[in-house]
């Protein structure tokens, strides 16, 4: 048969549209022609390919040989399919049987020798193929990723070979296994090594019970950074949902490790980087670090020093969970419900208020002037994390350690999954209206701190979110006046 078809995924940003791969021999001088829009990677598939194929002990067809990708409007990248277009040119030259093509998708890059290599975006490929009928077969790596989707049509591989044996009858492939690795997982730093900062301890476990924003003000050494790498520990386990959806995009980046399913992702960017770091982009478009933080922390240290145009990317994401990012010629939309958590000094020397700060005034507003105001209004928590004095640091640590307080978070996270099924920071106006009510002295508490600080509707709303967790901690079904308290107390800054 001179017409071979297979099939295949592609990825458009976390969608993994189905790619047909049609393979013909013709008659004329040798020559191997791949179109459908291939980018340099899947162009470069010929040569792997045809090495692939003579190593693995078949002979590579010395004729015409077209290869399409299709649908051609839909732009193709990185190895994946490889495997594919080895497989259509074996079945097209009569070495393999192409009805067994049919029956199968097809994922994998080759090296030179014939082994598969795994790909990106194997849990999405796998999501999307779950439904589609046919057995998906995926290098090994990828289909052991791929199988914590819960998907039961994947097929694991390790060669050319033995997918060509599989498709013969002779040998069949197994399916790979679902179990992850504990020893693998990954060990959080514990809160009980942090020294003093009773109030900063605090916010930490009201951002992690309820997923809201942090942003931590103090000098250097004080310890912002170090309570930033604890607040993953206190957050709970995904559920399978949002699991699935964090490890996927992470996949796209080739950056999933099955250990860590189920954890909270943890991204912290250095300053430097780019707005298209952050929020995503490229040819083709790939997720960026906020993306890459769904259903996790992102942690800015230095806020201030990030360019003003990368700070500013983060305030759509803030609100609605999501970036779509808009290109001549390409658009694609990720998920980023990412927890936002921050650190900077006060002033650029960071000893604000102290004999060795020698900045002006005029030095301290521009430095703080770097965090607009709408920016500012959708952090819900901002706390002061002062430097602790010789007493505390010759003392030893006697603050409570993550288990303890994992479990107060974990509880009041339930709370929240029972009453709303998401976490108090994502609640949203009519949602508010029916979980947040307070009493007559919380609202009046509440006005007073609207005249005072100049509540915006967005603050006014925060406000009423915190309080709800601070309520779910303390284990209250009602919000009453202290739990409002505290929670205006956080919002001073923000004003």
């Amino acid at each position: 048969m001179a017409l071979a078809v297979a099939h295949s995924r592609g990825l458009d940003g976390l969608e993994a549209p189905p790619v047909v791969v049609e393979t013909h021999l013709a008659n004329g001088l040798p020559a191997f022609a791949l179109v459908g829009l291939p980018d340099a990677e899947v162009r470069e598939a010929r040569d792997r390919v045809r090495a692939a194929i003579v190593n693995s002990g078949f002979e590579f067809p010395s004729r015409k040989i077209t290869v399409n990708l299709a649908p051609a409007d839909l732009p193709k990248e990185s190895g994946r399919f490889d495997l594919p277009i080895a497989l259509g040119i074996l079945a097209a030259s009569g070495q393999l049987p192409a009805a067994a093509l049919a029956a199968h998708e097809f994922a994998g890059e080759l090296s030179l020798s014939g082994e598969l290599r795994p790909v990106r975006g194997a849990l999405a490929m796998a999501l999307h193929a779950a439904g589609g009928g046919r057995d998906f077969v995926l290098p090994a790596d990828s289909a052991r990723e791929a199988a914590l989707t819960g998907a039961g049509n994947l097929l694991a591989a390790d060669s050319l070979l033995a997918v060509c044996a599989h498709l013969c009858g002779r040998e069949r492939l197994e399916r790979p296994p679902v179990a992850v690795d504990a020893a693998d997982a990954p060990v959080f730093p514990d809160l009980a090594d942090v020294r003093g900062q009773a109030a900063a301890r605090r916010a930490l476990e009201i951002a992690a019970a309820g997923g809201h924003s942090l942003l931590m003000i103090g000098p250097p050494g004080a310890g912002k950074s170090m309570l930033a790498a604890r607040l993953p520990g206190l957050l709970p386990r995904l559920d399978p949902d949002a699991a699935r959806a964090s490890a996927a995009v992470l996949s796209l980046a080739g950056r999933f490790r099955p250990a860590e399913f189920g954890r909270p992702p943890y991204r912290a960017p250095h300053h430097s980087a780019s707005a298209v770091a952050l929020v995503g982009g490229g040819n083709p478009p790939r997720p960026g670090e906020i993306s890459l933080a769904h259903h996790g922390v992102l942690f800015l240290d230095e806020l201030p020093e990030f360019d003003r145009k990368v700070l500013e990317s983060l305030r759509e994401p803030l609100e609605t969970g999501r970036i779509h990012i808009a290109r001549a010629a390409r658009q694609a939309e990720f998920p980023a419900a990412f927890q936002l958590v921050a650190a900077m000094n006060p002033c650029p020397c960071g000893r604000h208020g102290s004999p060795e700060c020698a900045c002006t005034p005029d030095q301290v507003a521009r430095y703080r002037g770097r965090l607009s105001g709408p920016l500012l209004d959708r952090i819900d928590l901002i706390v002061e994390v002062p430097a602790l004095p010789a007493d505390e640091l010759a003392g030893r640590p006697d603050g409570e350690d993550t288990a303890t307080v994992r479990t107060r978070t974990a509880a009041a996270a339930e709370r929240q999954q029972l009453r709303q099924g998401k976490p108090n920071a994502r609640l949203e106006g009519r949602e508010i209206d029916a979980c947040c009510t307070t009493d007559a002295d919380g609202t009046k508490l509440l006005r007073q701190a609207a005249e005072r600080l100049g509540l915006s509707a967005r603050g006014w709303h925060r406000i009423l979110r915190v309080a709800r967790t601070i309520a779910d901690l303390a284990g209250s079904t009602e919000l009453r006046a202290p739990h409002v308290a505290e929670a205006i107390q956080y919002r001073r800054h923000a004003q």
